[in-house]
């Protein structure tokens, strides 16, 4: 059926790293054809995955059948005898085909079988003398035949570049690679289990819009042809979670893609899953219990446990989380009482210190910063990275957020929180501003600092606005990163290992 490509240039036609292994894997697509075997069926019947027969192998019949389907990852002829190691989801088994059992037409099928091909097995389960379990193959089909070489087996891929590029094969060669994934699944599904149990709502909301808010960060940008307009890709869910609070949804949640235009790094990246909540009646503590518990329930209902070891250091996610002020952290680290200075005393003390320095090389001028803008910069650069448990790092200056209402006890802060764990944050939630007027002037205060060309600055959004007029309750609001979130549940060093397609540079 493949006559065509079986020469090397044909097969550049189609294929631009075409090499004999695959000329050669064709020849054997066209033999199975000629056969009458055909190499890519319909279906296949209902199956038994490996994990449940090697957790069970004390307890099962020895003349129980099974039938398993999974790739070959390893293949060892030996005459009369072959044996293969096949993976599905869930786990790796042993095959043992002998050409008694399967007789000598079907046996000799066998040598068209490559590693990477799919198969199903029927037959039996025994142990062999060196104590592996291993099915004995009664029957066999091939399932999907593969025309590309696996990567070698024991060094697998090692270019971060191409593993990502090529993810499917980067999961067939690293369990723990598809595991992270399986596990990501898992984390969100815990996430609705958790918040239904709380009568919390999921809702969806646009990804492109004419305007954009909820976060400061440059958005990107398209053209919707139909409307003849430009519009913006979503920065943040934030407007509209919180104009259906003020239609009367009390708990409502949403999984968001968010759309960033800015760097990359091991804990950002421009396109990403945000979660984000908001409960009418409540506050920015009611949020912290609300999300150390969420963190507690997701880890133990995934990985069995709130620990793990993170590059070697070991962290718990079991609640409650440590509780710590800005203003304390700073002053603990730089010993800079930031809290009871003037903004002017701060300077003075950045300068005898020689602190900020690197900030500065970078344009931070901070004379013309205000109190509260340097006293998050000396948070970020020299208390951020100290927190390794899990900790709420509350209570931020003022100029943070036009977003957050004005700290009941000090109008120089607001109810923020950041949650923290190995110097890397998890989230962000306030107790949400919901007066009208003063919600007005900060969003003003937004757009003009964006025509004066902040690009982090949102546009007004005069429907939130009119959706605020109209009186939103008291309401608690919480993002988190999930991507950072299975960073942890899965230990795993990089964002970019624990989305499925990153972004790869052409």
């Amino acid at each position: 059926m493949y006559k065509e490509f079986e020469e090397m240039h044909n097969l550049e036609r189609i294929m631009i790293d075409s090499n004999e292994f695959v000329v050669e894997r064709i020849k054997k697509l066209n033999k199975l054809y000629e056969a009458g075997i055909n190499p890519y069926p319909y279906r296949y019947k209902d199956i038994t995955h490996t994990l449940d027969i090697l957790d069970n192998f004390e307890r099962i019949d020895e003349a129980k059948e099974f039938t398993l389907a999974g790739r070959v990852m390893l293949l060892r002829r030996m005459g009369n005898a072959t044996f293969a190691n096949i993976i599905d989801e869930k786990g790796s088994i042993q095959i043992f085909f002998s050409k008694k059992l399967l007789g000598i037409e079907d046996y000799n099928i066998l040598k068209l079988i490559d590693s990477g091909d799919i198969i199903g097995v029927e037959g039996t389960v025994f142990k062999t003398q060196t104590g592996e379990i291993t099915i004995r193959a009664i029957k066999f089909e091939l399932l999907s035949k593969s025309v590309r070489t696996l990567p070698e087996k024991y060094h697998g891929i090692q270019d971060a570049d191409l593993r990502q590029r090529h993810r499917s094969l980067d999961m067939i060669m690293n369990n723990n690679v598809k595991q992270r994934f399986i596990k990501r699944s898992r984390a969100i599904t815990a996430i609705r289990e958790f918040l239904s149990n709380k009568e919390f709502i999921e809702v969806d909301t646009p990804i492109l819009d004419t305007k954009y808010g909820g976060g400061e960060a440059k958005p990107f940008t398209t053209f919707v042809n139909a409307l003849d307009c430009e519009v913006f890709m979503n920065v943040s869910p934030e407007l509209y979670l919180k104009r259906l609070i003020v239609g009367g949804i009390e708990r409502v949640y949403t999984f968001a893609r968010a759309f960033r235009n800015e760097g990359i790094d091991r804990t950002h990246y421009p396109e990403f899953s945000l979660f984000e909540c908001y409960m009418s009646y409540a506050d920015y503590n009611d949020m912290m219990e609300l999300m150390e518990n969420m963190y507690e329930y997701v880890f133990n209902k995934v990985n069995g446990t709130t620990e793990i070891t993170y590059e070697g250091v070991k962290i718990d996610f079991k609640a409650p989380w440590k509780r710590a002020k800005m203003c304390d952290l700073v002053k603990h680290d730089t010993e800079i009482d930031v809290y009871n200075l003037t903004k002017e005393e701060i300077v003075e003390k950045i300068t005898i210190k020689g602190l900020l320095e690197e900030k500065q090389k970078d344009g931070l001028d901070v004379k013309k910063a205000s109190k509260g803008e340097l006293i998050v910069t000396l948070f970020e650069e020299y208390s951020e990275k100290k927190l390794v448990q899990p900790t709420f790092v509350i209570d931020f200056p003022k100029e943070s957020s036009p977003l957050c209402k004005v700290h009941r006890e000090n109008p120089d802060l607001i109810e923020r929180f950041e949650p923290y764990a190995y110097g890397v944050e998890l989230g962000n939630a306030y107790s949400e501003l919901n007066d009208p007027l003063r919600q007005r002037i900060l969003l003003h205060d937004q757009a003009s600092k964006l025509r004066a060309g902040l690009e982090t600055a949102s546009p007004m959004d005069e429907e939130f606005a009119v959706a605020i007029d109209t009186a939103m309750p008291p309401t608690g609001g919480l993002g988190i990163g999930i991507d950072r979130m299975i960073m942890f549940l899965t230990e795993t060093s990089t964002i970019r290992d624990v989305i499925a397609f990153p972004l790869i540079k052409r």
